[in-house]
């Protein structure tokens, strides 16, 4: 039996094309990698095609790794000279032969991000301009996205002349260019760039390379930015035997995942290839190898309300498969507990393992509150395309700032925060101070106290003084029992001028720090809001109890936790996509965007997500969630309107787990709860927590509520929460009230005053006066 005979006939097609431009249309799970591998073995093989006259290029180097060993596997001998690899290793072993005739010698330097950053602020010092005003990030930004359009300094300059911003832009692009080639250095940009100059400059080095490479295949062809188009076309063009030109190029790729605008990506370079090329074979992979019928039925109705995409849909010869479970929860908190129980229970009771699981989201920032939960109820887990939430910079930042308040003798959060925003303190000071340090044997932190009487710093004790000012001006505030741990936070913002400075960043990395340190804002209002005796140093040993998760997710049978960007390319038998809301997902500067396009993308993003899953698929949203230390009331995610409702099955509350006992991948029961104690204590403690916990009754789980209910009838889900986004939260309550809090019990309401949309309440706990917030403190009328 032949290799090609396990293929579907349009596979199959599209590997036995052996002649002119070819666009193949993958859809999620359709196999595309094995159909770039049968069609190199199938070129060697059959076509006669000698192995190095064949380039295969990906965009990751695990992409390119997996191809290589598949070629290798299934081409066999002859296979080390096919070049397969990312566009920038082609680009790099193209220019380190020829790269001279661009006046570089060819062992020129590649430029790293922060290398970039380094000499972007040295040109920014030699032009005298104000890092302040325009950021090194903003100004790296400005100058990648030109190079990604092919925009040299002097077409930049041309088109920029009347726009004053746009001009000091040009005088730092046309610097910072001239000074890499002193260096004798080229950025990633320019790895790509320079090959197009080189082959636009050089007829013999490219029609070398055009008669080398007679065929082209590039996967992943919707993420293709201008360079890189440019790049492909100028190289695909080969003289056949008879004389003619011949583009022999295959793209494959799928309109559909096109989710990499804001890095570049040009979807229009795979929507209008076939305008580039006009004989080009067009066949479309359809079947679907991953998923269930209900979920590309799903993701199909979703893509569908897109209008600029190539027409197609998915279909697959598995089985019909569960409903998409849809739920709303009260909070984000249940949610994020709900998911977690779920995983623990199936894991505990239904023969699962962790590393079945995946749970989505659309923003790092949301991944806070899922950690702790995961974390709460034991089940290890391993965030992917990101870090823990409290090891990224800006957090760990913020940390270190309650840290040397808390304890000026952390050496470690001292050094990290000195300099951070930059105030002038340079290494060679904080190495004097050290020495100071030791040479008296005192803390850190203690030495910049004396920084007047260290003579080796001279003026730089100048730039010491302030911060050791408002460090011990910090450090008495917090002594006063009226000033709370969020007041402490919001003066470090505002006098440190750290969320400011991201702000003036005005870049998309600036923004996803900034929600994450409101994401910290709402972990500290979450636990003044539920711990016994809130402090300072208590606060920070609970922030590092969890943050200590990652000695344990070395372990391959962990939770898979990502952005929906990161989770692109995989596959998971089941797949949670939380925060399905509108101002969430979408996000809300593409609800309010005037461009149509930003709509579309991040439809498409919903559509990667859906079609991540395997088995069963979980949609969930919260009517209320903390955002930036307040309450906010979203409506649910107008895609959750785009899927049928036939497609969807409503679950009940909290109690009941996603995925009902009887059809459910967690068997068909169970079992006695008499063992999960652990999970059942830890998930008591959530300030959202309203019924017995999951140790405490298996009733929950022998009968749960399938949703019956007409999905048209949920409310919310066709109008929105339209009553809590009108006026603010209302408790049902008043001053004198006697209420019950889950875990302070029964107290009396002495205070109430408006906060935004929500309430600051007052209680008497019986001689413990406590600050709560209404919607997240959940106190019961007595």
């Amino acid at each position: 039996m032949s290799i090609y005979d396990t293929l579907n006939p349009e596979q199959k097609k599209a590997v036995m094309h052996d002649r002119g431009p070819l666009l193949i249309l993958a859809g999620a799970g359709s196999g595309k990698t094995r159909v770039l591998t049968h069609r190199i073995a199938y070129l060697i093989g059959e076509a006669g095609v000698n192995p190095w006259n064949i380039l295969a290029i990906t965009f990751t180097n695990k992409a390119a790794r997996e191809m290589r060993e598949r070629v290798d596997k299934i081409v066999g001998y002859g296979s080390e000279n096919i070049w397969v690899s990312t566009f920038h290793s082609v680009c790099v072993r193209i220019l380190r032969r020829h790269i001279d005739r661009l006046g570089y010698d060819t062992n020129f330097a590649i430029y790293d991000s922060d290398d970039q950053k380094t000499l972007i602020r040295e040109v920014c010092k030699y032009l005298d301009i104000d890092t302040k005003k325009y950021k090194e990030r903003f100004l790296m930004a400005a100058i990648s996205s030109a190079k990604d359009k092919l925009i040299s300094p002097e077409q930049f300059e041309r088109e920029n002349q009347v726009d004053f911003g746009k001009r000091t832009i040009t005088k730092v692009y046309k610097e910072y260019q001239a000074r890499l080639k002193k260096n004798n250095a080229l950025d990633f940009d320019d790895l790509i760039n320079k090959t197009v100059e080189l082959f636009q400059t050089n007829e013999d080095v490219l029609g070398y390379y055009q008669n080398r490479f007679k065929y082209i295949m590039v996967d992943e062809y919707q993420d293709t930015n201008t360079a890189q188009f440019e790049l492909i076309r100028t190289l695909a063009s080969t003289i056949n035997e008879t004389g003619e030109v011949e583009h022999n190029l295959c793209v494959v790729g799928d309109d559909d995942q096109s989710i990499y605008k804001f890095r570049g990506a040009n979807i229009y370079n795979i929507l209008h290839f076939e305008k580039e090329y006009p004989d080009t074979a067009v066949i479309k992979l359809e079947q679907n190898y991953r998923s269930t019928k209900n979920i590309l039925a799903a993701a199909n109705e979703v893509i569908a309300h897109n209008t600029e995409r190539k027409s197609k849909a998915l279909w697959t010869e598995k089985e019909e498969g569960d409903p998409i479970y849809w739920q709303v929860f009260d909070s984000d908190w249940e949610e994020a507990e709900s998911i977690a129980s779920d995983i623990a229970s199936a894991v505990l009771h239904g023969g699962k393992n962790y590393d079945d699981f995946a749970i989505l989201y659309r923003t790092n920032a949301q991944s806070r509150i899922l950690e702790e939960r995961l974390v709460n109820l034991n089940v290890p887990y391993k965030i992917i395309g990101g870090v823990n939430f409290y090891q990224r910079k800006e957090i760990k930042d913020l940390l270190c700032y309650l840290k040397t308040i808390d304890n000026g003798t952390d050496d470690i959060a001292v050094k990290r925060i000195i300099n951070v925003p930059k105030r002038g303190i340079g290494l060679a000071s904080v190495d004097k101070v050290q020495v100071h340090a030791i040479g008296k044997g005192i803390s850190f932190y203690q030495a910049l106290k004396e920084a007047d009487y260290i003579p080796a710093l001279g003026r730089g004790a100048s730039k010491i003084s302030p911060f050791v000012s408002m460090m011990e001006i910090l450090k008495g505030k917090i002594q006063n029992p009226d000033y709370s741990l969020l007041d402490l936070f919001d003066e470090i913002i505002e006098a440190t001028g750290y969320v400011e400075e991201l702000k003036e960043d005005g870049t998309i990395e600036s923004q996803t720090r900034i929600e994450n340190i409101e994401e910290l804002r709402n972990k500290i209002v979450s636990y003044l809001d539920s711990a016994d005796e809130p402090s300072l140093s208590n606060f920070l040993e609970e922030v590092s109890l969890i943050a200590d998760i990652d000695n344990v997710t070395d372990d391959t049978n962990v939770v898979i936790l990502m952005t929906i960007h990161s989770a692109k390319g995989l596959e998971f038998p089941y797949v949670y996509m939380c925060g399905m809301e509108d101002g969430i997902f979408p996000s809300y500067m593409t609800i309010t965007s005037d461009d149509a396009s930003e709509i579309e993308e991040e439809r498409r993003l919903c559509y990667v997500g859906i079609t991540r899953a395997q088995t069963k698929l979980s949609l969930s949203a919260a009517k209320m969630r903390m955002q930036n230390g307040e309450m906010k009331f979203n409506k649910p995610s107008r895609f959750i309107n785009e899927i049928p409702r036939y497609l969807l099955k409503q679950q009940g509350t909290i109690k009941t787990p996603r995925f009902p006992r009887e059809d459910s991948a967690f068997g068909n029961s169970y079992g006695s709860f008499s063992n999960y104690s652990t999970i059942s204590n830890k998930m008591a403690s959530s300030p959202y927590q309203k019924s017995a916990p999951i140790g405490k009754s298996a009733a929950m789980f022998d009968k749960p509520k399938t949703g019956t209910k007409a999905l048209n009838s949920i409310p919310g889900l066709q109008k929105g929460l339209s009553a809590p986004t009108a006026k603010a939260f209302q408790p049902n309550y008043k001053v004198g009230d006697t209420v019950k809090h889950i875990k302070f019990g029964t107290g009396m309401v002495t205070k109430m005053q408006q906060s935004g949309t929500d309430y600051e309440v007052t209680v008497d706990f019986g001689g413990s006066q406590r600050k709560l917030r209404a919607s997240v403190a959940r106190l019961k009328k007595l």
